[in-house]
């Protein structure tokens, strides 16, 4: 099965046919995938920030990520699902369009950047937990996330400019 097929395919189920032919389903699943997304890349923004040295330098970036994780983690699962069945509803017109490609390669590099960031700058967290400027390899994971996240909203957009 090639993935043009795969992308026929899911094109074809319940979920993509409702969201795509329904009257209310594509603004309905639009409109809580903008709420997501807002939701989750707003609350990191504001990590990404407090890694960066700029906001709330005063309170310990541990206690930042505990008080904004569980925002993030479930704007996150409503924007990836409710993306999810975005793409089912029109995959294999995203599947070639550039920015969906785009898209998705910058949601992939943000998980390498946030993987790296929790597996190996994360580690050191005892000794710069409380500092106001976190060290350079916390400030670069900051600023490379804001990028990429910004990458993302800006594919997306660009998305439907040129899908429709």
């Amino acid at each position: 099965m090639s993935a043009l097929d795969a992308c026929a395919w899911l094109e074809a189920t319940w979920i993509a046919v409702l969201v795509r032919e329904s009257l209310w389903g594509f603004p309905l699943v639009v409109a809580i995938h903008i709420l997501g997304l807002t939701v989750s890349i707003g609350t990191l923004v504001w990590f990404d920030l407090r890694l960066l040295g700029v906001v709330m330098d005063r309170i310990p970036v541990s206690r930042v990520y505990r008080q904004l994780a569980p925002w993030l983690l479930t704007g996150f699962v409503v924007m990836f699902a409710s993306g999810v069945a975005l793409f089912m509803a029109f995959a294999t017109d995203a599947y070639g369009n550039l920015y969906f490609r785009i898209k998705a390669a910058a949601i992939l590099l943000a998980a390498v950047n946030a993987l790296a960031y929790h597996f190996t700058t994360e580690r050191g967290i005892g000794r710069w937990d409380a500092a106001p400027r976190p060290p350079a390899g916390a400030r670069l994971a900051g600023l490379v996330s804001i990028l990429l996240w910004v990458t993302v909203i800006l594919s997306g957009r660009m998305m439907s400019y040129t899908m429709f």
